[in-house]
């Protein structure tokens, strides 16, 4: 594979590696949000923006730590003849397959950016009482699924090495 595709890789892993590991962060928040919700309910009035600042950062968690999970190859994946083939004849039907997938991802980044671009020009906010803006999650969701797509770019050239017995 030539050297500017090698890097590519390497540069998209580890970035996503890098947003991957913060992601796993996000956890912490927000069962530090969903307690303080907790308390609030039992103790005085409960707050308007627990629950969907909740789901929120569940949003930016799953988002942001696609491109690690496909990297770490921890997507679900039916093994039903997969296991039994070659490493080689697996990287072939890989690289046939993540077309499908980088197709969807462009199809949703298209469809992302249109939402976006409509949250921004219309100052869009959320049907709850809280009411919160809903560009800056719809940026975070852009962002992850571009994230997902590099990194799906990055794995289809890690499978096409392979298949050619020249792995990155």
């Amino acid at each position: 594979m030539p050297n500017f595709i090698k890097a590519y890789v390497r540069v998209v892993e580890k970035l996503g590696w890098f947003i991957g590991l913060f992601a796993m962060y996000l956890v912490f928040a927000m069962l530090a949000i969903l307690l303080y919700s907790s308390f609030t309910k039992a103790f005085t009035i409960p707050a308007a923006w627990t629950l969907e600042m909740a789901q929120f950062v569940m949003t930016a968690y799953f988002m942001l730590g696609g491109a690690y999970s496909m990297q770490q190859n921890a997507h679900v994946r039916m093994d039903v003849a997969y296991t039994h083939w070659s490493p080689r004849t697996r990287a072939i039907v890989d690289s046939f397959t993540i077309l499908f997938l980088i197709t969807y991802l462009v199809l949703l980044l298209a469809g992302g950016i249109s939402s976006t671009i409509y949250a921004f020009e219309y100052s869009e906010q959320s049907y709850s009482s809280w009411a919160p803006y809903m560009a800056p999650i719809k940026v975070v969701m852009v962002f992850g699924i571009a994230l997902m797509l590099l990194q799906a770019i990055a794995t289809l050239f890690r499978d096409v090495a392979a298949a050619l017995g020249k792995p990155i």
